[in-house]
């Protein structure tokens, strides 16, 4: 395929998103192992947010439970915590980032890790 000739465009974007994707698999395995669910729930929140490039974006409890495997009771209460502290407001599947220092800050430092190489590879 000529598109993905060696050295091309699409070939350098393919590897580095490969590069990527290996990277952040291998720390989420770490963060799942060291990290609670409450700083995990804050890196996942920041990452999508720095997705959609938005401080408002849809996301269920019940994706953030499968995303982050524990029970949808749990991140109830993790973002009911994180709404008490100003950090978020959700209602009916709608979160809405209030303090992205002080979320980032409750995070764990996987978040930087992954964010700094993301940018560094991606752009």
């Amino acid at each position: 395929m000529k598109a993905l000739k060696r050295g091309g465009t699409l070939d350098k974007l393919m590897r580095r998103y490969t590069a990527y994707s290996l990277r952040y698999a291998n720390q989420t395995i770490a963060c799942n192992l060291l990290h609670s669910v409450r700083q995990r729930m804050c890196r996942w929140l920041l990452m999508c947010r720095d997705r959609v490039e938005t401080e408002e974006f849809t996301l269920t409890h019940e994706f953030l439970a499968e995303m982050l495997g524990v029970r949808r009771q749990t991140v109830t209460v993790i973002a009911g915590t994180l709404q008490t502290a100003s950090l978020i407001t959700y209602h009916r599947g709608v979160i809405r980032i209030l303090n992205r220092p002080r979320l980032e800050a409750a995070s764990c430092e996987c978040y930087g890790v992954i964010k700094a190489f993301y940018d560094r590879i991606m752009q």
